[in-house]
């Protein structure tokens, strides 16, 4: 299976280009399965049910959150209409939407995608690691499903690896998202699980995370907010991982970065 997964979308820059470039992607690649994280796809904060339609339009089988999932408040309403759209699995029961989604590949295979939210250096939800046990005690890799995708929204790159370690042989990929800032450590684990520290975000990277950089560095030298947050707006780099797998075992057999457009160093998948 070939599956394509982009760090979160920031603002109208980072939606633009994905939006532009995801069908030919797909067409090029042909691709299976395509992960998208979009909890900054509106103004850099939450997702809209136009911008979820949107992006299942031009080919998005999965939509992930994390910790700007509620910043539109009509998310809490409009994710129990949106199958695709994956909420941290570790928010506190009676949360509107879901956590894991069992999904169907554009080549008919079953893919379970699970989101889970991080504690460290972040706001403190359930144990995510427990959480995503009990959904894999459940749903076993080649046995209930053909690959299963983990996007692990979390600030420390030492609970994303150590949850990597733990969940090796057990699902396809885990990718690590919400730093904004692609890490370089993506590689298929020992037991066979695609895994990387962070896959950036598809946005403007002549910027602070994404944002316009003038009110960030403002703060850090005054510590006083003078405006909002605003998404910058020059091109923006297309980020993420790509990933094949073997459809047998649904473990990884191939990994690459994926970096199109914008100012960071180009790379696609050459095995594709």
């Amino acid at each position: 299976m070939r599956i394509l997964f982009l760090g979160d979308i920031v603002g109208r820059s980072g939606r633009v280009a994905v939006v532009d470039l995801l069908p030919s992607l797909i067409k090029d690649w042909k691709l299976d399965f395509v992960g998208i994280n979009g909890e900054n796809s509106a103004g850099g904060f939450g997702i809209t049910e136009a911008i979820y339609n949107e992006l299942v339009d031009i080919g998005a089988d999965a939509i992930t959150l994390g910790n700007h999932s509620w910043d539109q408040r009509e998310a809490l309403v409009f994710i129990e209409r949106a199958p695709k759209l994956i909420r941290p699995l570790n928010y506190p029961k009676g949360t509107p939407g879901r956590g894991a989604a069992m999904l169907e590949s554009k080549n008919g295979k079953r893919v379970l995608v699970i989101n889970a939210m991080g504690r460290v250096f972040m706001e403190q939800l359930d144990d995510p690691f427990a959480a995503i046990e009990r959904e894999l005690e459940a749903c076993r890799l080649s046995e209930h499903a053909d690959a299963i995708i983990v996007d692990f929204h979390a600030e420390a790159t030492s609970e994303k690896q150590s949850l990597g370690y733990i969940l090796d042989g057990r699902i396809s990929l885990q990718v690590g998202t919400h730093t904004h800032a692609p890490t370089s450590d993506h590689r298929i684990l020992p037991q066979g699980t695609a895994f990387t520290s962070d896959i950036g975000m598809c946005g403007d990277y002549e910027s602070v995370l994404g944002m316009n950089k003038d009110e960030p560095i403002r703060r850090f030298q005054t510590k006083i907010p003078s405006g909002r947050f605003e998404p910058a707006t020059g091109e923006a780099t297309i980020s993420g991982i790509a990933v094949e797998t073997d459809d047998s075992t649904g473990l990884a057999v191939k990994i690459a970065q994926v970096r199109i457009g914008g100012v960071l160093e180009q790379t696609r998948p050459g095995f594709w």
